[in-house]
């Protein structure tokens, strides 16, 4: 090769590695980071689409990184209004408290129908009383009266009452001890201090599956604490500033957990659901597991309507927990998000 013809190719092979190193510098610079958001949620079989969703990327292929704070009925709500939350995934009670004091927050969809609740009484108690997992209701209700029982939040306690009024039992005669978490809950129940308590799944059904409490009423035995009768039972919540503010990020997280409870509502019955819901509680015996998704009504979609806002407005009213005059309007609560 001539000298002539060396300087040539040198050059050219300089200017294909300059244009080879400088696409590859815009490549690098143009790489996507993906943006954090922080949700609150409450450790119970409401977190699994959430969780499945994290678990299965469906977040990270939106370009999402989350960040779950677990959080209680009394503090998910300033959580979220202090900014140190972007979504909530919250129970309509909360959500209609939340309203009903003013707060500029709004539902963006559902994620879960009904109640899943567990009543589990210790062994002792059920012992005592002749009570196993397949002791008819009011046989149970019965039981209750003249028991400690143990609430954390007004809306489990107010969910109990229902229970107890529905089978003829007056829920002035059952002593309430009150305690700050389910978990507290669970340690009361071990050493006595309470004959039983009421919360979400799995807890219940964990307590059941390690021989320390039975589980004697649930939603699928209560027809009160399905979804039929109650409307929703989760729902993703965020302050309305911030959806109009962040509308795409919105979007993208809210398509994440439609996937979520879309897998759920397609695999509910399949041998596959437990361990993708375990990705979502971890430590939790599969039987847990399987028992808590099923009693859970997972939504295809996640859009709202008016009709089940007014079947939910009416349970939560029932319990007795809000506002006088609290209420739901389409103001309140937006498809926009999910379409």
């Amino acid at each position: 090769m001539s000298g002539g013809r060396r300087a040539a190719a040198a050059a050219t092979a300089l200017v294909l590695g300059s244009a080879v190193l400088t696409a590859c510098g815009k490549s690098a610079a143009g790489a996507s980071t993906p943006e954090t958001v922080t949700v609150g949620v409450a450790g119970n079989i409401f977190d699994v689409p959430l969780r499945l969703a994290d678990a299965e990327g469906y977040f990270t292929q939106r370009g999402l990184r989350v960040r779950f704070v677990t959080v209680t009925a009394a503090t998910g709500t300033p959580a979220l209004e202090s900014g140190s939350l972007q979504f909530l995934n919250s129970s309509p009670t909360a959500f209609l408290s939340a309203l009903a004091r003013g707060l500029p927050e709004t539902a963006i969809g559902v994620d879960g129908l009904g109640n899943p609740l567990g009543l589990v009484v210790s062994k002792e108690f059920a012992r005592r009383n002749g009570l196993t997992a397949k002791s008819p209701a009011r046989e149970v209700a019965k039981a209750l009266a003249g028991s400690t029982g143990g609430t954390s939040s007004a809306n489990t306690k107010a969910e109990a009452g229902i229970f107890l009024k529905s089978n003829g039992v007056d829920p002035g005669k059952v002593e309430w001890v009150s305690l700050p978490s389910p978990s507290a809950d669970q340690a009361a129940l071990d050493d006595g201090r309470i004959d039983w308590f009421i919360t979400s799944e799995p807890l219940p059904l964990q307590i059941q599956q390690s021989g320390k409490g039975v589980v004697v009423a649930d939603s699928r035995t209560v027809s009160q604490w399905a979804g039929g009768y109650a409307g929703y039972g989760q729902v993703v919540v965020t302050r309305k500033r911030y959806a109009a503010q962040h509308a795409a990020t919105v979007r993208k997280f809210m398509a994440a957990v439609r996937e979520g409870t879309a897998y759920l509502y397609k695999h509910v019955n399949d041998p596959s659901v437990v361990p993708a819901a375990k990705k979502a509680l971890p430590g939790v015996p599969d039987a847990a597991v399987r028992a808590g998704v099923e009693e859970v009504e997972w939504p295809w979609f996640a859009d709202m309507n008016v009709e089940a806002w007014r079947k939910t407005s009416d349970f939560v009213s029932e319990l007795g927990v809000l506002p006088a005059g609290a209420t739901i309007t389409t103001d309140d609560w937006t498809n926009e998000y999910v379409r």
